[in-house]
């Protein structure tokens, strides 16, 4: 089964890491049945190309730049002729919107978009599948008039990849300091300035920000502010994150607006104890006081509470690990998703496009 993966993400991000992650998990299946040929098309981002061909994945780097940029549409037309996949799935809206007429192609694959958030249905008329992330995402497409039976569940997943902790010395945090970590781009949506302005009244405490975004200089003046330079460190946008779990105590993540968070899976498949804001997708996901601490969104207090609680109670912290890795291997393991997954390609490409169809 030939597979055409096309993303015009940004150069960091969640999402984009899920893209590069599920790419690879699919390639590793190469010799297995059912057996995929895999190509990839995206931005010419340096460090995410390099990844995936080191493993030897074919690829495309295209611009996806203004709504004047036809040449990428025209090359994505003519990667699909000499292609020729059965299955197209583009990820999030600019992709999408760049897919050229099926009509131009003269290909019969079946079109899956996939949505990462709540997004505008309107963007996706010209596919024949849609793939959301969660129950509440479904409904959300259903209430668009999107038709139920084009409409399909399937979550994301983290990898279970080995990693030793980092040396935290690497970043001035002394061996026996509570660290917490938080994971996700520098970006009003995440929620860093609640975090950082909880981690005041948690002394002793530290917290590593593994991420890169526009709020860098507002976020590093308002810890100079709150007098927290010394135990709150920016590490930038990192490919480690299984490392930087391993070595924390503690993970954290506030967002106001998240419409999954595979943060959420990557705790959980590191042992790291984990605490999220009630935002769409971790409230959906996470269940309070059994895997992860569930605290309201924007709530300093009840965040510096739960901080406290994990940080003081070995059982607590232990019961949250443990629950937290059940529920991965249940739900969101990679070979679980990539199964699913590959019955869809199957199951949809047997029924054709919904243009045949019609």
């Amino acid at each position: 089964m030939r597979v055409l993966q096309v993303i015009a993400g940004a150069e960091h991000g969640g999402a984009e890491t899920f893209f590069g992650d599920f790419a690879l998990a699919m390639h590793a299946r190469a010799g297995e049945l059912p057996a995929i040929q895999q190509k990839a098309v995206l931005r010419p981002y340096a460090e995410r190309l390099e990844r995936l061909v080191e493993a030897g994945i074919s690829i495309n780097a295209l611009s996806f730049g203004s709504w004047l940029d036809f040449r990428t549409k025209h090359e994505l037309q003519q990667i699909i002729q000499d292609f020729r996949p059965q299955i197209v799935q583009t990820w999030m809206n600019r992709a999408t919107k760049f897919m050229p007429p099926r009509s131009a192609t003269k290909q019969p694959y079946v079109h899956i978009g996939w949505l990462g958030g709540y997004y505008d249905l309107k963007y996706y008329q010209a596919c024949d599948h849609v793939v959301v992330l969660t129950q509440d995402m479904y409904e959300h497409a259903l209430r668009s008039n999107w038709p139920k039976e084009r409409l399909h569940i399937v979550p994301p997943f983290a990898p279970d990849r080995p990693a030793a902790a980092i040396n935290r010395a690497e970043f001035d945090t002394p061996d026996d300091a509570p660290l917490l970590l938080t994971l996700g781009r520098l970006h009003v949506k995440k929620a860093h300035d609640i975090l950082i302005r909880a981690m005041a009244d948690v002394p002793n405490a530290y917290l590593w920000i593994a991420g890169e975004g526009e709020l860098r200089k507002q976020l590093t003046k308002l810890v100079e502010q709150l007098g927290l330079a010394e135990r709150v460190k920016f590490l930038g946008w990192r490919q480690d994150r299984e490392a930087l779990l391993q070595t924390a105590d503690l993970c954290v993540f506030p967002s106001r607006y998240e419409p999954f968070g595979v943060v959420t899976l990557e705790a959980w498949a590191q042992g790291c104890p984990l605490i999220v804001a009630a935002s769409q997708g971790p409230k959906s996901v996470v269940t309070n006081g059994h895997d992860g601490l569930v605290v309201p969104v924007d709530d300093v207090a009840a965040l510096v509470d739960a901080i406290r609680n994990v940080l003081s109670d070995t059982q607590l912290a232990r019961r949250l690990v443990v629950n937290g890795r059940n529920t991965y291997d249940r739900q969101y393991s990679q070979e679980a998703v990539v199964k699913t997954y590959l019955e869809l390609y199957q199951r949809l490409a047997s029924m054709g496009s919904f243009s045949q169809a019609a």
